[in-house]
């Protein structure tokens, strides 16, 4: 999908999260091309003044930077009041800002690592999420992205804080796109599959015995395969803020599998439909009819 598809005619802002480095980088690369005015976000000011000064200026746009901790509880409101001095409105947030958190069996993780992890994954986005939707209420609508990840859907052993909070988010984000149905401010997660991230270099460090021999498999084709695939993802990322997206919402979208560019031909279809969504299989899905009433 060619990015010229997804320009958008008026002036409109995106707050992205992790911005620094990996795919929130490369995110915020890519809508900066696009014409969209940015407001980023990381812990380190320098790494975000690199990203800024790798950006440049543009007379039609504008660029802000915020620094925080996300794993500090309450960030999202001093998040939420810099942001709001800095620009008039958002159109588009993206929490894309994660950890992996600890890695090995649950009863083996730090205690607290495992409850920052839900903290910086989890708790970070919802409050990001509930103070921007009024915002946007206020503004006709927008759009809310948030990254989900390995585990969502899913069992994912040694990943129990990263795939706990993972699978809580994409249900929240379900749960709110619900909430905000008549206010035309669509909700929607990206699985963004394996990419060649810093995080993955993590696993490869940890090795199999902590991470496992499919976990660091994963990790070490994705670092091969280069960029590809991240590319996927921000294409995506940029559909889902378009207004060619504005009847998609309360979806989980997989980057590399489904077929979103033509989901817009199937609005009504996706709207009354609970497919990519997070569900029960029952026994009768599966042929174990003795498993039901």
């Amino acid at each position: 999908m060619k990015h010229g598809t997804t320009a958008l005619p008026d002036k409109r802002y995106c707050l992205i999260t992790g911005a620094s480095r990996g795919l929130g980088r490369a995110l915020a690369e890519q809508f900066w091309r696009q014409g969209w005015s940015l407001v980023l976000l990381a812990r380190g000011q320098q790494a975000l003044s690199d990203v800024a000064g790798a950006l440049g200026s543009r007379a039609d746009q504008s660029l802000h930077t915020v620094v925080a901790d996300l794993v500090r509880l309450g960030e999202a409101e001093r998040i939420l009041e810099a942001t709001r001095s800095m620009v008039p409105r958002l159109d588009c947030l993206i929490n894309n800002a994660g950890v992996q958190g600890p890695v090995g069996p649950v009863w083996a993780n730090p205690w607290d690592e495992w409850l920052d992890t839900l903290r910086v994954d989890l708790l970070a986005p919802v409050g990001l999420c509930r103070l921007v939707a009024p915002w946007m209420i206020e503004n006709d609508g927008g759009s809310i992205i948030n990254l989900s990840g390995g585990g969502a859907t899913g069992p994912r052993a040694n990943f129990s804080a990263y795939a706990t909070a993972k699978a809580g988010l994409v249900r929240f984000s379900e749960t709110l796109a619900e909430e905000l149905k008549a206010h035309s401010v669509r909700v929607n997660c990206v699985a963004p599959g394996v990419m060649g991230t810093a995080m993955l270099e993590g696993i490869l460090a940890l090795g199999e015995s902590a991470a496992g021999k499919k976990e660091c498999e994963n990790a070490a084709q994705a670092l091969r395969e280069g960029a590809a695939s991240m590319q996927r993802v921000v294409d995506l990322c940029l559909f889902l803020a378009s207004d060619v997206a504005r009847g998609i919402s309360g979806k989980l979208v997989s980057a590399i599998w489904d077929d979103w560019a033509r989901w817009p031909e199937h609005a009504d279809d996706l709207r009354t439909s609970d497919a990519y969504t997070l569900r029960r299989i029952s026994g009768h899905d599966r042929g174990l009819p003795w498993g039901d009433k």
